[in-house]
């Protein structure tokens, strides 16, 4: 599939995986999407599954915009509690297109327990509540890092992707890499075919030396980064300022905090130092990823670190936490930096480098050298410096999950090549109108509430008065009970020959119990027999 095609796709407002091999471009036709949305006045929530991916969209990781930190899961009081959060209720009122990149790195039970709190702020039982989401990836890339006995299952094992409706987008196109042979290889282990065709031309760059440019160093293992920062750092000369790590609460929840951050118990720094921001600060403008370099220190002794736009930041100390119900159950305190002359092959997902020395020889995962050859964009740029069988082999689940993608991606262009224009251009039309009109209903006009008062005095039906003004049942519904707030005078009895009477007697019960008008505690009640739809429609003929 095309660039082109698949903008088409996002622009109809449908949800989409949106897939392709390294440097297709994924994350450039992202970029022209958010450009599109924004200039339409369609929010749109950015994220992805990394630090540093996130950072190639001016965006966010997906566990902070959806407020779930390191949590796997949330109970029905975690839940409730996190639905209280009125920053968190704003950002999820206002967005209606969701992006989450580089998604090969979430597991599947964050994917749908972020479909979870979406269904919970939007009080809707669409998957993600009625939020277009598009899912960015490639499953060649590599997994998430598991803990223990934990067993990893792709995104496609979720509840939430078979519920989606997903329209596959497969990018063809080749953007990133200048060099035929590195294009051919990397397709080649695509392919699983890993015998002379690709090892013949890697052997030409064994210990090759690059000429002009220091190659950024990605190897599999944190202790070889470490030893290769450390080594770097000790070269400069001038005085070591050393930071040591804060902690307080529970020590087992300080523990847990340690593995899910990358904030080192001591951070040794010096001027000159190389180094990567680890925590996302708007006020400062620094996020999870920005690579830049220590130019001083302050009165204070903390560090001044120069990014690459020319900026320099003073970095502070930052925070760590786990809380519960608004109370600080564990913290941590450390300046957001780690050293980066090198870094792991699975912190380099979504980099673009023009030089890499790379060390495959210790690769523990499928995958890991199709990551790390694919970050470079031209085959001089590579110094191999080790390989093992590992290194090249490719996930089985992953190359048969790859031809049925590629097919639906196939079946899709079909059907594009096939709708005529009129009415790809009336599907465009219809998504920007149904969010804009999404947005526009936050600030009540009163003309917009007497029409449909008269479309109620008319008797029609919700679903009659959704088709008869164009918008969606949620929002005629959300016009009747502010008529009914108002304190006009309106008439919705006629509305219940349509509902089965013993589940609205349920769902008013279920009101009288919770006590209040609010749906996540009557939803609770009720269970999943119910929807949120279903719900609201019943709250029209509550009164406390």
């Amino acid at each position: 599939m095309k660039q082109s095609e698949a903008l088409e796709i996002l622009k109809m407002g449908k949800n989409v995986y949106l897939t392709g091999p390294a440097g297709s471009g994924k994350t450039h036709l992202l970029n022209e999407y958010i450009q599109f949305l924004k200039k339409n006045n369609v929010e749109v929530g950015v994220t992805a599954s990394t630090g540093i991916a996130a950072t190639h969209m001016n965006g966010v990781t997906i566990h902070s915009w959806a407020g779930i930190g390191i949590k796997d899961d949330l109970d029905e009081w975690e839940l409730d509690s996190l639905l209280q959060k009125q920053y968190l209720a704003k950002r999820f009122g206002n967005t209606k297109v969701l992006i989450i990149d580089e998604v090969s790195m979430l597991h599947h039970y964050r994917l749908d327990l972020i479909d979870k709190v979406c269904r919970g702020f939007k009080q809707n039982d669409l998957p993600f509540g009625g939020i277009q989401t598009i899912l960015s990836g490639d499953f060649f890339q590599l997994p998430p890092i598991t803990r223990g006995t934990e067993e990893f299952c792709f995104i496609n094992k979720s509840k939430v992707w078979k519920n989606m409706d997903l329209k596959v987008c497969y990018l063809e196109e080749q953007h990133r890499h200048e060099c035929d042979t590195l294009t051919t290889l990397l397709n080649n282990i695509r392919q699983n075919k890993t015998g002379e065709e690709v090892l013949a031309p890697l052997r030409t760059r064994y210990r090759k030396d690059i000429e002009g440019i220091t190659p950024t160093k990605l190897y599999t293992h944190n202790v070889d980064i470490d030893k290769i920062n450390n080594h770097e750092l000790d070269l400069i000369e001038g005085p070591l300022k050393v930071y040591g790590m804060v902690t307080k609460g529970r020590r087992k929840l300080v523990e847990t905090l340690k593995k899910s951050c990358l904030a080192q118990e001591e951070l040794r720094l010096k001027k000159g130092a190389v180094v990567m921001f680890i925590k996302n600060n708007p006020i400062k403008k620094y996020v999870n990823g920005t690579l830049g370099k220590v130019v001083g220190f302050d009165k204070m002794d903390f560090p001044i670190v120069e990014v690459r736009d020319g900026r320099k930041i003073t970095v502070d100390p930052e925070s760590w936490m786990i809380d519960e119900e608004g109370k600080v159950k564990a913290e941590l305190k450390q300046i957001p930096l780690r050293l980066a002359w090198a870094i792991t092959i699975h912190k380099s997902q979504g980099m673009s480098l023009d030089a890499a020395e790379i060390d495959l020889s210790k690769s523990f995962v499928a995958g890991m050298g199709y990551v790390a050859l694919s970050r470079i964009r031209t085959f001089d740029g590579l110094r191999l410096m080790g390989l093992n069988k590992m290194a090249l082999e490719i996930n089985k689940e992953v190359l048969e999950l790859d031809k049925d993608l590629v097919r639906l991606s196939e079946q899709i262009v079909k059907e594009l090549e096939e709708m005529p224009r009129e009415e790809k251009d009336e599907n465009l039309k219809k998504f920007v109108e149904e969010v804009a009109e999404s947005k526009v209903e936050k600030e009540p006009r009163i003309s917009t509430y007497e029409i449909t008062k008269i479309l109620v005095d008319h008797k029609k039906t919700i679903p009659e008065m959704a088709e008869d003004r164009g918008l969606t049942k949620d929002t005629i519904i959300k016009h009747l009970e502010e008529l009914k707030k108002s304190g006009e005078k309106i008439d919705l009895e006629y509305l219940k020959k349509d509902f089965d009477k013993k589940r609205l007697t349920k769902i008013l019960e279920a009101f009288k119990k919770s006590g209040d008008t609010k749906l996540t505690p009557v939803k609770e009640i009720l269970g999943d027999d119910f929807g949120y739809d279903e719900i609201k429609v019943g709250r029209l003929f509550f009164d406390k």
